[in-house]
């Protein structure tokens, strides 16, 4: 007999190459893990994303690369369209980050943390930023990181 899945996260991520699908893969691995019995997963590209997505989740996880020291155009499309629809409506969404910064990916950061101000959700651990030439590492921790966001959700945690 399947449990009722009562709690959803969210990953919303940005995978323009095949490394940054790794991420996601990684990101959806760690959500899955077999001992979370009542917590499902979805995730979506940040163009297919909207704020029914936001609306029905209870914590969210967004992956974005570093563009010119910035997030992706299509994850900051996604905050453009969803912003003012759950802002009264989700305040305290625990949520993490990561980044695929080829460089320090601290403008990045610092971009995606001032919407996330605004909207007042709540980072549960500080946003990982994955930095310069690829490392088979940086799926291992976008795994441990959703996870941990994962199992947080489902035990109430946060």
């Amino acid at each position: 007999m399947n449990p009722v899945l009562s709690k959803q996260l969210l990953i919303i991520a940005h995978a323009p190459s095949p490394n940054t699908q790794r991420l996601r893969e990684a990101a959806y691995k760690g959500a899955s893990h077999e001992d979370l019995e009542q917590l499902n997963c979805v995730v979506k590209a940040p163009l297919e994303a909207g704020p029914e997505d936001v609306l029905a989740c209870d914590a969210i996880v967004l992956g974005t690369t570093e563009n010119l020291g910035y997030m992706s155009g299509a994850l900051k499309d996604f905050f453009d369209r969803t912003y003012y629809a759950v802002l009264e409506k989700k305040q305290g969404l625990p949520c993490a980050l990561f980044i695929r910064a080829g460089h320090d990916g601290t403008g990045t950061q610092r971009a995606v943390e001032s919407i996330v101000t605004g909207l007042r959700w709540r980072w549960v651990q500080p946003p990982l930023i994955l930095r310069g030439e690829w490392q088979p590492t940086f799926a291992d921790q976008v795994e441990e990181l959703s996870m941990t966001l994962a199992f947080s959700v489902e035990s109430g945690i946060v």
